[in-house]
């Protein structure tokens, strides 16, 4: 019989905070549970039986189809049933559990009942952030250690609730979100690991880029505005989570910590951090769409605002010069790596108020009328693709297609981001600048290339964050369009 922890008996409450308190009661005693019980396994004991854990859930239930009427696309659960998920590190998540359980109690009145689940929490999403003491067993340990306690399951943290694809078993709940806690912690995991920063730093509004020249001015601009006494944003995070404070504000525990890395991780992430959360990380992808898929597949479950393209492309008209801008309206997918979770028949719709703010933000940096933005800036479908030379494939059939598709940019990320922005119902959009015209003859030359970045990386970043602070100052609410909610939805958001 499993080594457990004291049985704590579910709860019912009409005060989300309460409700909140009781989760991370009980997420403290289980997650306390596993690491005293680890770190004696480390000092060299060895429990007489498994060692187990389990997540906190929440549950409420209805039983008619009457809700408070709201102008939110969540918020509120479909019709009469039980509804119910796993929960995880409510530390990191407590502004976002608290809003979704007021929402819940506003929209329909019902109780929150909070216990604990029969999901198991596996060890390695147990540690504390600086934990490392599987480093410190031996082989034969490690091996013992799969029998004593649990592992990650893949079979509980699937996508087939994103993915429209999840069936309820007879007797079971219907979903509250679109993860449960074993997918969240195994992507808070991942994003450690991919990003070089924790979890705790990313912000609401994300920015990727697919060159690092882009990463190199959001990194100048964040240590200008820690310059600023008065700047609204407190912190800025480099990989290796190395922390520089505003200009007056004191250092806080943990910042010490934090110490650059003997090289970048795969993915690094810039946070520009705000007190609420609000503010901007940026994301160096890379080039390619699997590594734009991996790390949306893990930003998504920190629920973000939106997340935001920019990056450089091909133009495809001849009408178009070297550092004009493309608007993304549209997306033709060649990138293939969300044809199963995504099927290419499913439309990628664009985004009004994402849009707008775009084209804002364009008219406002460069301080060209917007009569004139058609001069640079064109809007138009983006093609992605998984080939980088795909102008050197025989018989021009890209080039058929794309023209047929009417596209007038191509990159490899942008449809993959905008795809699982889609799927995981996290506003996105696409701001691209010409870099080459290879339909044209027009390639990048080093010379030529460099002037270019010069030219237009900052102009092109300056408009990526000015969206953002459009799309803040308009209202997060505003952001989460009912165009990417199903008529079978989960109520968080």
């Amino acid at each position: 019989m499993p080594l457990i922890a004291d049985f704590i008996a579910p709860t019912r409450h009409t005060d989300p905070a309460e409700a909140l308190a009781q989760v991370q009661r009980i997420y403290q005693q289980q997650i306390g549970h596993l690491r005293q019980t680890m770190q004696r396994y480390v000092a060299g004991g060895t429990p007489e039986q498994p060692v187990r854990a389990f997540y906190p859930f929440v549950r409420v239930q209805t039983s008619t189809n009457a809700r408070a009427d709201t102008k939110l696309a969540y918020g509120f659960v479909e019709g009469p049933g039980r509804y119910e998920t796993t929960l995880t590190r409510p530390d990191l998540f407590a502004n976002y559990y608290l809003e979704q359980f007021r929402l819940l109690r506003k929209n329909h009145g019902v109780e929150l009942e909070v216990g604990t689940s029969s999901q198991p929490i596996p060890i390695h999403f147990s540690f504390a952030e600086h934990d490392h003491v599987e480093g410190q067993l031996s082989a034969q340990r490690r091996l013992l250690m799969r029998d004593l306690f649990d592992l990650p399951d893949l079979t509980a943290m699937d996508d087939g609730i994103a993915n429209g694809t999840w069936q309820p078993r007879p007797g079971d709940a219907q979903p509250l979100s679109l993860f449960t806690a074993p997918r969240v912690d195994y992507s808070l995991h991942r994003l450690r690991h991919y990003t070089g920063t924790q979890p705790e730093w990313f912000q609401n509004f994300v920015l990727f880029t697919n060159y690092q020249f882009y990463i190199d001015e959001f990194v100048r601009l964040g240590h200008a505005e820690m310059a600023k006494p008065d700047s609204e944003y407190i912190a800025f995070i480099e990989p290796g989570n190395v922390v520089t404070r505003r200009v007056g504000l004191a250092p806080e525990p943990g910042d010490a910590l934090g110490a650059p890395p003997p090289r970048l991780p795969q993915m690094p992430a810039y946070h520009l951090v705000r007190q609420d959360r609000s503010g901007i990380t940026m994301v160096n992808i890379g080039v390619g769409p699997a590594n734009a898929k991996t790390i949306t597949d893990h930003i998504a479950v920190l629920r973000p605002h939106a997340w935001l393209m920019l990056g450089h492309c091909a133009g495809l008209r001849n009408s178009q010069q070297l550092g004009d801008y493309v608007l993304a309206h549209a997306y033709v997918r060649e990138d293939h790596v969300l044809d199963e979770e995504l099927p290419l028949w499913v439309p990628i719709p664009a985004l009004a108020e994402i849009q707008v703010a775009l084209e804002q933000a364009v008219a406002e940096v460069t301080q060209i009328g917007r009569d004139e933005l058609k001069r640079i800036m064109r809007t138009g479908t983006v093609a992605s693709t998984d080939n980088r030379n795909w102008e050197l494939l025989p018989d021009n059939l890209p080039q058929r297609r794309f023209s047929q598709s009417r596209a007038v940019a191509l990159d490899m990320e942008s449809a993959t981001i905008a795809a699982n922005g889609f799927r995981f119902r996290v506003p996105y959009g696409t701001l691209l600048c010409v870099s080459d015209k290879p339909l044209h003859g027009e390639i990048k030359l080093p010379g030529m290339a460099n002037h270019f970045y010069r030219e237009r990386v900052q102009q092109h970043l300056l408009i990526g964050m000015r969206a953002i602070e459009i799309l803040r100052d308009g209202g997060v609410q505003r952001l989460h369009s009912r165009k990417l909610r199903s008529f079978a939805e989960v109520a968080f958001q």
